[in-house]
């Protein structure tokens, strides 16, 4: 895939780089396989804003994804589509008996090609199989961190994680932030990398694509009112009068770790993404 760029005929347009689509083969969603996408603009149960600058944006629904591949049958993809949920694309598969299904599709795969999962499934882009049967060194990503629970970890654009070894009912897997983790071997994984690698490249351009996505400003903390922001009062342009920058809240930012202590997962951790 490759990224489509424009004449500098507005500012805009000058750094503008958008997907070509050129993988894309159907435009339309498969109607059994969508569901209705509801807003809630950053808000709870209780309708209070617990996630910020959230709001606006496109209509969209919401491509049911099998994340799970636990069928036996032979699927055959149908065709290439996009979708506004996530930045990879997804590929409809059909299996012998017709019935149709979305996942995420994988760098190379193309329509006509044929996908398999089980144990017994080929070393090939797409097909799932439980870590135990995939050699080590082998590129994976749509990894379960569950047995049974559906993909978790490494979904988005031009990701992969590595398998690196194997022991004692376990594998170590090295993710795309670098951390090392043990992952179950009766996990699924799916051979190779995820599609649309150019998504990296791509640039807005202009707010208003931001806000099409659904993101609404962000002001600077130094431009409130002391009421409203610690960073903010003062005559004038004020630094911030803190050792360290903090959020609205006033919790320290710059690497401050939000991350339990005793977070049951933590063991299961081999290597942080920033150790050295």
């Amino acid at each position: 895939m490759a990224t489509k760029t424009y004449k500098p005929t507005t500012p805009s347009r000058r750094h503008m780089a958008t997907p070509s689509f050129d993988e894309i083969t159907k435009k339309t969603p498969e109607k059994s396989l969508i569901t209705i996408l509801k807003k809630h603009s950053g808000r709870n149960n209780t309708g209070r804003i617990t996630v910020r600058h959230q709001g606006g944006g496109n209509k969209k629904k919401y491509r049911i994804i099998d994340f799970k591949r636990q069928t036996d049958l032979a699927n055959t993809v149908t065709a290439i589509e996009y979708d506004p949920n996530r930045t990879a694309y997804i590929a409809l598969l059909a299996d012998e008996n017709g019935k149709k299904s979305y996942i995420i599709a994988p760098n190379g795969v193309k329509v006509g090609d044929v996908l398999y999962s089980g144990s017994d499934a080929d070393i090939k882009p797409g097909n799932t199989l439980p870590v135990s049967s995939i050699p080590v060194g082998t590129f994976i990503h749509n990894i379960e961190l569950y047995p049974g629970r559906g993909a978790q970890l490494v979904r988005s654009a031009g990701s992969a994680a590595q398998l690196m070894a194997k022991e004692n009912g376990m594998a170590q897997v090295r993710l795309p932030s670098g951390e090392v983790r043990f992952i179950r071997l009766n996990c699924v994984a799916t051979i190779g990398q995820v599609g649309n690698i150019e998504h990296e490249n791509v640039k807005l351009g202009k707010a208003g694509k931001t806000r099409h996505l659904g993101i609404r400003p962000t002001v600077r903390g130094s431009v409130m009112n002391p009421c409203d922001h610690p960073h903010g009062g003062g005559e004038g342009r004020s630094p911030i009068g803190r050792p360290s920058p903090v959020t609205p809240w006033g919790k320290p930012t710059l690497g401050y770790k939000t991350r339990k202590k005793k977070a049951r997962t933590n063991k299961f951790i081999v290597k942080r993404r920033n150790d050295r």
